[in-house]
């Protein structure tokens, strides 16, 4: 899977809080929340449908998603841990948490869901 731009993660954003969702009313939510003009978004939804990351149907130009928020998350991660960490997850850990002081309650979390991989 290809990785998003920021611009592009922003419209993926907005189409799975909305979707299915108009290209006009991407736009309209966009100007208000990010201040785009509608042709800077209308070219990020361009963009997105020919990467393959959306779909749209007409009438009404209607966008929806091919990937589930969940799915771009996975993918995006494992990227940042390759291209930053050398594919360690334990090097991305070790700098997330770094010097931050975790409750017991989060290490608690954490070592469930460590668990879980097991």
């Amino acid at each position: 899977m290809k990785n998003l731009f920021d611009s592009e993660l922003k419209v993926m954003e907005l189409i799975w809080e909305n979707e299915p969702v108009s290209a006009r009313d991407i736009s309209l939510i966009a100007a208000e929340r990010i201040g785009w003009n509608k042709n800077t978004t209308y070219t990020v939804i361009k963009k997105l449908e020919s990467k393959g990351f959306i779909k749209r149907e007409e009438p009404g130009f209607i966008c929806t998603s091919v990937y589930k928020r969940e799915e771009i998350q996975r993918s995006e991660a494992e990227s940042l841990v390759d291209k930053l960490f050398g594919g360690s997850k334990k090097a991305l850990f070790s700098a997330l948490i770094g010097d931050e002081k975790l409750t017991t309650e989060e290490i608690a979390e954490l070592k469930e869901l460590i668990d879980k991989k097991s």
